[in-house]
């Protein structure tokens, strides 16, 4: 069974995981795990609060197929965890990362987004909020998930095509990838 992490933070934004944990686990089989900078409540943006049983500590012990963060208002705050040695491990490492909205800060924090194509909200949102950043020139502005090598970034917009991706890197099949991303988009088209 595959195992996909996400990351929950203080203010996370509701509807970017939503897909993955809830179409994920009953009708995929995966093995979803949420994790926080440290076990306890976290509050979404919402306002649902949600008991978080693992602290970041325990993501590589664990050997997730996906480690994925989550967005939410906290990542452009000063606020915002510093989770950018344990992204940089698990990424070298071999693992998926996978970030959404203002979780693509972080990978680009860790100096992930450098060298391969990538998204987020918006160039700009990446270049004045993530100290560091040089992957300007890998920038591709999409209004769906882009994927380079092992890693995976949308905008805060795309949570369908985000989750679409990361099923596709956790080893779902191609056909069944195709039929979730058709049956979210139906009512589009």
């Amino acid at each position: 069974m595959a195992k996909i992490a996400l990351v929950l933070t203080q203010g996370f934004a509701d509807w970017e995981y939503a897909f993955i944990a809830g179409t994920g686990v009953p009708f995929y089989g995966f093995d979803v795990r949420f994790f926080a900078p440290e076990a306890g409540v976290v509050r979404s943006q919402g306002g649902l609060e949600a008991m978080v049983p693992h602290g970041l500590n325990e993501i590589v012990a664990w050997a997730p197929d996906v480690l994925v963060v989550v967005g939410g208002s906290i990542w452009a705050s000063p606020d915002a965890p510093d989770i950018g040695e344990l992204l940089k491990a698990y990424h070298t490492a071999g693992g998926t990362v996978a970030g959404i909205c203002g979780g693509s800060l972080a990978l680009a924090r860790a100096g992930i987004l450098d060298a391969t194509p990538h998204t987020s909200n918006d160039a700009d949102f990446l270049a004045e909020n993530a100290a560091g950043y040089a992957g300007g020139a890998c920038y591709c502005q999409s209004p769906s998930a882009v994927v380079g090598e092992r890693v995976i970034t949308a905008p805060g917009t795309a949570p369908v095509s985000f989750t679409s991706a990361v099923f596709a890197a956790a080893g779902l099949d191609e056909s069944a990838v195709a039929q979730f991303r058709s049956m979210l988009a139906a009512e589009h088209g």
